[in-house]
């Protein structure tokens, strides 16, 4: 055979340049062959191939590969979760254990009691209170799967957003959470929550699920489930409520502290929100018919009846604790209260003792149970060291056992006067000027004139002052010490009520304080702030302008692990010169002012007193370099809880700052500061704002008080603009030991302060160490207009007798002196 290759019929040789093709290709197939090749394409055009960014770009193939592979991915991730997870046994949460309460040191405070639970089926609860449950938490509870994905990723994307923590759960998913697992807020238990809740929806019934939820849901007040709440509420079992009070329970559920409007009444505007908006449920769902909607009214709940275990002032620090950690997201109520939590305070006890026997010795002990006003007296009180922020001291009310909500934290009472020092801080703080361009000093004068219409108000404004007295021209300090309303009303407008808003927000006043308005009224104290929240302002001032958020809680750990606790970080919130002049003037009303009777303290101290509307609240407010301190003397009507007038409560026609917690104020000071180092304050004060000297008296003071009392003031001159207790009848008020003798109400000296006739009563003659007294310190026919000084008339107002007429005398409106003063 020869070597060479045999040529095969019909076949050729191929040429090594020409790529192979298939057997099987047809013409029909040449052109994808070259368009994957990237020769060619469709009608012979070749395809460019990609290159530069064009290759970043995933195909449709590609994505759609990506797709499928997640969804397998998911699919496979479901199974495995539905297969792994079980439905466990009931948590132990499910009978919650009591959290224990420590003071600074350690030693035990309080203890939060027993769990309050009773199960019932859900046939003994009525329909309308089922249904009134389904329109607060999941109105397509019946018709709808265990779970809504939708609804977790909305409430997600809020709660990342800023707009609050959201739950985003059916109530399957509720029940769960509270009978299976637990309360924390992890990755983890919101998967098993999850899988649970799918498998529970298809093992149990819907109405299995709602009769546990409704058995295992807090709704505050230590109530677990809805018959417990039914008594805790309204002392009925649920078979008893209607949609009216389902609907308030109902309302509970999203938030059980802050929608109890016995415990927090100036929440009350936001219970009734939630309140409304699951009515409109219920006749949105058909469950309640729009006539019978109309008629219903807001059933107001019964005063809470705490635990004996929560008694004194144990249960009033417990509710601040929970507040304290609920309101700053260390932990959730719902979490807290299913116990186990172990709880330091920063609480001292010494100095909680001192307080609570403090306000025992000067108020409550001059209560008489057969006095009608004293019924109403309630007292709040708070205590910071300024250095450290910490609540060292916090007095709620008499008993958590029989006066429900806390006197320390509630923010529905005006805080009168004790505004005032935050209007003067924004005007140095913002270097404010007059309206004719003069700095705003100590020493700066203004018009006090009685309903004085404020200038370069947008809004027509014209206070009184206090037993519509006039002053004239007056320094601001003396205008504090006095506590002039015409002055700081046009001094809030001369700063501008926005700054001075902010001024107080920056002190330590919530933003969110009811009545806490920008307009010129600002001034006169028509904010409702809390007695802490005005403990917080003044301790900022004391630590001249720093301010470090109120701490309340040290440490707290369950099971040896600690919960994160708010950072304590100080921040200069106004400027050191604008704080210590501010403390300049306060001093001076511990000094000489309205608020005397805290010198008794033994301390260096600064302070201001104040007045609510129609006298339902009287503060004192004060400070030393070591320690801020606020007393606050409330009226409330006992059984409705409807705010009350405090006239003739304590033995005095009225009460005022400077009188019994001006007093309390002291005993406590000297107490909690006992055996430490009297320290003074180190200012730094604007210029021009140094005090002036006082002019030396005309004459010596009297030896010896005068016998009679029926012409001189008594011991208890703490009224807001009645003088103090020792110096005598000043320019600007009587004086309580040594007023007037007791057949003219003052000798010729005593011009400023009334006198029996017009030729004792020029304005030139008065000496600072004669004075008016109470309401009958002047003569029988009391002191006219003239009797009293043209320039500085406060002597002719406060010296006339009981003959006196409206303007003068002893016929005011609101006799002043003895302690008794209008609101200011």
């Amino acid at each position: 055979m020869s070597d060479e290759p045999q040529q095969q019929p019909g076949w050729s040789p191929r040429d090594p340049s020409v790529p192979a093709s298939h057997p099987d290709d047809s013409p029909a197939d040449s052109g994808a062959t070259d368009e994957a090749a990237g020769t060619g394409g469709k009608n012979g055009k070749k395809r460019p191939r990609r290159t530069g960014w064009r290759r970043l770009v995933p195909t449709w193939r590609m994505l759609l590969g990506a797709f499928l592979l997640v969804a397998l991915l998911l699919c496979g991730a479901f199974v495995a979760g539905y297969t792994m997870v079980k439905i466990p046994a009931a948590n132990d949460a499910a009978t919650a254990q009591s959290n224990v309460y420590l003071y600074a040191d350690g030693t035990p405070l309080a203890r939060d009691g027993e769990v309050n639970r009773q199960n019932v089926a859900l046939d003994q609860i009525p329909k309308p209170v089922q249904r009134a449950a389904l329109a607060a938490e999941d109105r397509g509870f019946y018709g709808e799967p265990a779970v809504d994905p939708q609804a977790m990723v909305r409430a997600a994307w809020n709660t990342l957003t800023g707009k609050g923590k959201q739950s985003g759960s059916t109530i399957t998913q509720q029940y769960v959470k509270n009978y299976y697992l637990g309360q924390e807020q992890t990755i983890t238990r919101k998967v098993k929550e999850f899988f649970i809740a799918i498998k529970l929806n298809r093992e149990s019934s819907k109405d299995d699920i709602l009769e546990g939820y409704l058995n295992t849901s807090y709704f505050g007040r230590n109530a677990y489930g809805i018959q417990a709440a039914a008594q805790a509420y309204y002392g009925k079992d649920i078979e008893a409520l209607g949609a009216p009070e389902g609907a308030y329970l109902a309302s509970l559920l999203n938030s059980p502290n802050a929608y109890d409007v016995a415990t927090h009444p100036e929440n009350r505007g936001q219970a009734l929100a939630r309140w409304n908006y699951v009515l409109d449920g219920m006749v949105k769902e058909g469950w309640l018919q729009q006539t019978d909607r109309a008629k219903i009214k807001f059933p107001q709940p019964q005063q809470a009846k705490p635990a004996s275990g929560l008694s004194g002032q144990r249960g009033y620090i417990v509710q601040a604790v929970e507040d304290y950690l609920t309101d700053r997201n260390v932990i959730d109520e719902k979490t807290l209260s299913t116990g186990g939590y172990r709880i330091t305070t920063t609480l001292e006890k010494p100095r909680q003792d001192a307080f609570v026997k403090a306000v025992t010795d000067k108020i409550m002990k001059k209560t008489d149970k057969d006095n009608k006003a004293d019924r109403n007296v309630r007292v709040g009180g708070a205590s910071i060291d300024p250095a450290t922020g910490n609540v060292v001291a916090l007095y709620g009310g008499i008993d958590y056992t029989k006066q429900y909500v806390s006197n320390a934290t509630r923010r529905d009472f005006q805080v009168g006067s004790t505004f005032k020092p935050f209007v003067f801080t924004a005007a140095v703080e913002n270097g404010s000027t007059t309206q004719a361009g003069v700095p705003i000093t100590p020493n700066t004068m203004y018009d006090g004139t009685n309903k004085r219409p404020v200038e370069g108000s947008a809004i027509p404004f014209a206070p009184e002052n206090e037993d519509d007295r006039s002053y004239g021209q007056i320094t601001v300090r003396t205008a504090t010490d006095r506590s002039v309303n015409s002055v700081y009303a046009q001094m809030a407008v001369d700063v501008g009520p926005k700054k001075v808003k902010d001024t107080a927000v920056a002190l330590g006043i919530p933003e969110n304080t009811p009545e806490l308005n920008a307009y010129p009224s600002i001034s006169l104290g028509v904010a409702t702030a809390s007695v802490l929240d005005m403990t917080e302002a003044y301790a900022t001032l004391a630590n001249h302008g720093k301010r470090g958020a109120h701490a309340l809680v040290t440490k707290i750990s369950k099971n040896g692990t600690d919960l994160p606790l708010p950072r304590q970080e100080t921040q200069q919130v106004v400027s050191r010169t604008a704080a210590d002049t501010t403390t300049s003037i306060l001093q001076s009303v511990v000094d000489g002012g309205t608020g005397a009777a805290a010198k008794a303290a033994g301390r260096p101290a600064a302070g201001k007193t104040g007045t609510a509307e129609e006298d339902k609240a009287a503060w004192f407010a004060g400070y030393t370099p070591d320690l801020a301190t606020v007393v606050a003397v409330m009226g409330a009507d006992p059984d409705t809880a409807v705010q009350k007038p405090l006239y003739g409560a304590l033995g005095q026609r009225r009460v005022n700052g400077g009188g019994a917690p001006a007093e309390a104020w002291a005993q406590y000071t000297a107490d909690a500061l006992k055996g430490t180092e009297a320290t003074t304050f180190d200012l730094e004060i604007e210029a021009d704002a140094e005090a002036p000297v006082d002019p030396p008296p005309s004459r010596e003071q009297p030896a010896t008080p005068p016998q009679d009392g029926t012409t001189g003031g008594d011991r208890d001159t703490g009224g807001d603009n009645g003088g103090t207790a020792t110096d005598g009848g000043q320019q600007q008020g009587g004086q309580a030991n040594t007023g007037g003798n007791d057949t003219t109400g003052g000798d010729p000296t005593g011009g400023t302060t009334g006198g029996n006739d017009a030729s004792t009563g020029d304005t030139t003659t008065g000496a600072t160490t004669d004075g008016g007294a109470d309401a009958t310190g002047g003569a029988d026919t009391g002191g006219n207009d003239t009797t009293g000084g043209i320039d500085n008339p406060v002597g002719g107002l406060l010296g006339g007798g009981d003959g006196g007429d409206g303007n003068t005398g002893g016929g005011n409106r609101r006799p002043a002196g003895n302690g008794n003063a209008p609101p200011n």
